[in-house]
């Protein structure tokens, strides 16, 4: 029983209780989607403000990262990640700690891509530190999704 009276299953029941980080594997997905995606349009606005123009050159080529970009390259990696992980969770609890330590690493090894391509210094500034806010969120979510898990399996 949690604290809230209600009974965490291994299932993917709808189950949340925020006081103790624990999420239903749905909710892990949806709230690190959401987590990720709110704050990474917030960082956009302020690297707006800071005078970011978020485009860059690429053979000739002047594309923009912003807002549409921003929108698919956080939802899209955090919700194949995340629904990935807990589908395998479902026969393997276990999966989750590497998950964790990918989810944090890939984001912040890619960082090194925005820092080459040729951002002004607000866009590189405003999209490395929306990667650092990816790596976060995915582990908070991951480790949200798996104490309910890991407490069932006790």
């Amino acid at each position: 029983m949690s604290d809230t009276g209600a009974t965490i299953s291994a299932t993917t029941t709808s189950r949340i209780n925020p006081a103790t980080l624990e999420l239903s594997r749905p909710w892990a997905v949806a709230a690190t989607v959401i987590g990720a995606l709110v704050p990474n349009l917030v960082i956009w606005l302020l690297g707006l403000a800071a005078g970011g123009s978020f485009e860059m050159t690429d053979a000739g080529t002047t594309s923009s990262v912003a807002p549409g970009g921003v929108v698919i390259l956080t939802v899209v990696p955090t919700l194949i990640g995340m629904t990935l992980a807990a589908l395998i969770s479902l026969k393997w609890v276990a999966v989750i700690r590497p998950a964790e330590v990918i989810g944090a690493l890939l984001p912040l090894a890619t960082i090194a891509l925005t820092v080459q391509a040729d951002f002004d210094t607000a866009s590189t500034i405003a999209l490395a530190v929306m990667h650092v806010v990816i790596a976060v969120v995915i582990v908070v979510g991951l480790e949200a999704m798996r104490r309910p898990l890991a407490r069932a399996q006790v």
